[in-house]
């Protein structure tokens, strides 16, 4: 009886300062990693924009959010589980009764009375799992934090996508203004000489005017792309998380590389949506949900149990005439409801079969998104192309109209236009390669955030 009385007081310090414990889990960041996809990103030859991308994994509130929501997600599961353990509770009790009536029972009478009552037992429940009702529980939480990984490495997608996507526009808008600002000191040396014409009699009103109105649309246009830039300025301090972010550098525009696009991409590439595979997970939680509602119209047992000691003394709490267990098997069944549970059941099955339509849609959108962003691609790429090729026209045109000037077959303000339409068309070039560029990364983020090219197609 010694050596149980030292067992038992072992595990009663035990439990009661279990909860107490917490165990430090070494936090993987590997599978966030894996989101972030640095390989894909180094194929634009920008080593500041892998930068802003390590900042953001670091500093951005969104991933921060949402990986708190997967943790939360773990939780709940380890919650479920302990379900499926037997539950250990100290419950003890300290009582007096003071100066009483007389008790009968029967035919004996107890006189009134006073005592004190110290009880100190360790209960557990535990509920038979036998028909896997709590495992399958379980085992849908498990799903739901599937779901809620999709929904993290989504938010890893947009966002990086997002960054990428505005800090290329950011590089065209440095561009777009370098050239405004050229087009703009030429207009006005147009806009003078043109003064002097028409003081001369050379040229009439309406030219001075025209050419007055176009200075004007380019004051406005460079105004318009300063406010645009600052906008996205702001925009990429909120992605990448930092508020003390004042400098943003960027590279030129030349120095970016241009990442192949396909003739057309397997439908296979969906797989790797997180919208897809977060519908997937959901129809099988579904179905485990309505085996969990099935087995709840079933019978439950309750295996139940208590030890620990009872005395009226304090001095004499751990005697061995005290020492007290009990221990039984509580079956239940609920013979009526009001309808409750057969609900739960028709419930989850019409959630069953909105999931798979939910899943059918899914799929037709994934198809339909990466279609569509494989198409403005091709036609990014025609259009940059296009430009490329009438900017080197542009310039061999100009070349000729310099030696023109040069011998004096050529008006200055014809140059001076000449030269106009030189950095037009390299406003073209430069602006239609961003636009490619940024809808390689459109391609990228309906594909699920993998590489495209794996994926490719000729036709």
């Amino acid at each position: 009886m010694k050596n149980f009385k030292i067992i038992f007081t072992l595990v009663l310090v035990l439990v009661c300062g279990f909860n107490s414990v917490d165990a430090k889990v070494k936090e993987d960041n590997t599978y966030k990693l894996q989101y972030l996809n640095i390989d894909w990103w180094k194929k634009y030859n920008d080593d500041i924009l892998l930068d802003y991308l390590n900042k953001a994994f670091v500093n951005n509130q969104d991933l921060k959010i949402s990986a708190l929501k997967t943790k939360q997600a773990q939780e709940i599961v380890k919650q479920s589980f302990a379900d499926q353990l037997p539950q250990i509770g100290f419950y003890g009790d300290l009582f007096r009764d003071f100066q009483s009536s007389d008790v009968k029972l029967g035919n004996v009478v107890i006189n009134d009375y006073k005592q004190s009552n110290f009880v100190l037992p360790l209960t557990m429940t535990y509920e038979i799992d036998i028909w896997g009702e709590n495992y399958l529980k379980t085992k849908s939480l498990k799903k739901q934090v599937e779901i809620m990984k999709q929904d993290e490495r989504a938010t890893y997608i947009s966002l990086t996508s997002a960054l990428a996507s505005q800090y290329f526009n950011l590089i065209k808008l440095d561009k777009l203004i370098k050239n405004q600002e050229q087009l703009l000191k030429l207009q006005k040396q147009i806009v003078e000489m043109t003064e002097t014409k028409y003081k001369n009699g050379l040229c009439s009103l309406t030219e001075l005017l025209m050419e007055k109105q176009v200075l004007t649309e380019f004051e406005e246009t460079l105004d318009l792309y300063r406010n645009h830039q600052k906008t996205i300025e702001r925009q990429l301090i909120v992605l990448v998380g930092d508020r003390n972010l004042v400098d943003i550098k960027r590279n030129d525009y030349k120095t970016l590389s241009m990442p192949e696009i396909p003739e057309n991409i397997s439908a296979e590439v969906i797989q790797n949506r997180p919208d897809l595979l977060k519908t997937e997970n959901y129809i099988q939680k579904i179905g485990i949900d309505v085996k969990t509602a099935r087995r709840d119209l079933l019978p439950k047992f309750i295996l139940y149990g208590q030890a620990g000691f009872n005395a009226y003394s304090f001095t004499n709490i751990f005697g061995s005439h005290t020492f007290k267990a009990l221990g039984g098997i509580a079956p239940s069944f609920d013979i009526f409801t009001g309808g409750l549970k057969m609900s739960r059941l028709r419930y989850s099955k019409l959630e069953y079969e909105k999931a798979q339509q939910t899943y059918e849609k899914t799929i037709l959108t994934s198809i339909q998104e990466v279609n569509d962003s494989l198409y403005t691609a091709n036609t990014s790429k025609k259009n940059y192309n296009s430009s490329l090729e009438r900017y080197n026209l542009e310039k061999d045109k100009y070349s000729l109209m310099l030696r023109k000037h040069v011998i004096g077959a050529l008006s200055e303000l014809d140059r001076l236009k000449a030269e106009e339409a030189l950095i037009l068309s390299e406003r073209d070039e430069a602006s239609n390669k961003i636009n490619y560029i940024i809808s390689t990364i459109n391609i990228y983020k309906s594909v699920g955030g993998v590489d495209y090219m794996k994926f490719a197609e000729s036709i």
